[in-house]
């Protein structure tokens, strides 16, 4: 989740609270952990901006990692299986 937090608020359009999350020490690392008390407490005093900021947390979360490819002449540590599958009315 390398994420730049002052570039991710600019992109929720609250850039405001980017020098506060600074200030406080909040980085990519500290970001998914944060609760609605943390923001009040970091001075997102708009109810309306912390349910903006959990739901993009939230969102951040939900998000699969990114993985990197198998280099080339390895092969994957499990290989793909097939199944049959047969749908019945």
């Amino acid at each position: 989740m390398a994420i730049d937090v002052a570039d991710w608020l600019r992109g929720l359009g609250l850039e405001q609270y980017a020098k506060a999350f600074r200030d406080s020490d909040i980085d990519e690392s500290v970001l998914g952990h944060l609760t609605a008390d943390d923001l009040t407490e970091v001075g997102v005093a708009s109810i309306g901006h912390r349910r903006k900021l959990l739901a993009a947390i939230a969102a951040l979360k939900s998000e699969p990692a990114v993985s990197t490819p198998a280099p080339a002449g390895k092969s994957a540590a499990t290989p793909a299986e097939r199944r049959q599958l047969t749908v019945m009315p």
